[in-house]
């Protein structure tokens, strides 16, 4: 993919490394917990309103935020042209996912989406021109090993269904290789903003295929996946402008984690053995990376 943007991506400032892996971390859990709220907003609301609803919400506390100068340097930003290629690349890969999670078993999806920290890295060396380290290419290992051990897939055959879990993983991967490649053109404020903007209008397109009256329930869960979704922007966001992608790449294996803690807490779901066994190799990966990280800056 070629950009016009020139950004330095070089290797970030000593002691900012560990800051952008906790930001990315608490990022991850964001997430997380914000794709726990969906899920209990699809089973009565189209993905595209909740969308519609969440980057509005984003927006709203951007400018609540940045004031009304905001608006103006999102519009002379030089990062419009590669952030509207990732709000598409994005776009397609929530599209992707959800609708194979509609035929999927979630420890399948769950596997296969989990592709997206390998696809990362491999993209980081070409486009970003990392050096990516034995140490990061073992805690990438490390990670996936922990997620199928987690997830326990079993007879899992090539579909169209796969093909798009597959495909939304290549596109995150993607769009977050593209986010490290902006992520020094602008602040974080202005990325949410543009981002935010580009959704509101592509999945307003669509709200009145879908509109669905919320109730007062559903209002305050759409209100709250804007919020959470919002914080888990700006950290990873700043995450991103912190450390290289090869680094941050193993720390999403972290989600799994929490979505198995946010099931057992909000539905009651009890993990078995192999969940624990392939969380320990997850939090492994993490400590793989921190430790060559500081070993890495200490030389």
């Amino acid at each position: 993919m070629r950009l016009s943007l020139k950004i330095e991506t070089g290797a970030p400032v000593a002691g900012s490394v560990g800051l952008g892996i906790l930001l990315t971390s608490l990022s991850y859990f964001l997430f997380t917990l914000h794709d726990g709220v969906i899920k209990l907003l699809v089973e009565t609301t189209a993905v595209w309103q909740i969308l519609f609803f969440r980057s509005a919400t984003i927006l709203a506390g951007c400018f609540l935020a940045g004031g009304a100068s905001l608006a103006k340097e999102a519009a002379q930003s030089s990062i419009i042209k590669p952030m509207l290629i990732r709000s598409v690349l994005l776009l397609a890969a929530w599209l992707s996912y959800y609708n194979a999670a509609r035929f999927m078993h979630l420890a399948e999806l769950t596997t296969l989406y989990y592709a997206a920290p390998v696809v990362a890295t491999l993209l980081a060396v070409p486009i970003l021109r990392e050096q990516v380290t034995v140490a990061r290419w073992v805690a990438v290992a490390i990670g996936f090993a922990g997620v199928v051990i987690a997830s326990n897939p079993v007879d899992l055959k090539i579909s169209w269904q796969v093909y798009l879990a597959l495909q939304a993983a290549c596109l995150w991967a993607l769009s977050t290789v593209l986010l490290r490649k902006t992520a020094m053109g602008a602040r974080s404020l202005v990325q949410m903003c543009i981002t935010n903007l580009f959704f509101l209008f592509m999945t307003g397109a669509m709200l009145l295929h879908v509109w669905h009256t919320p109730t007062v329930t559903e209002a305050a869960l759409l209100v709250s996946t804007g919020i959470i979704g919002g914080l888990a922007q700006l950290a990873f966001f700043e995450g991103m402008r912190r450390a290289p992608v090869s680094v941050l790449a193993p720390f999403e294996y972290t989600s799994l984690i929490w979505a198995f803690l946010l099931g057992y807490v909000i539905w009651a779901d009890v993990p078995t053995a192999n969940v624990f066994i392939g969380a320990a190799l997850i939090c492994g990966a993490g400590f793989v990376i921190v430790f060559s990280e500081r070993l890495k800056l200490r030389r």
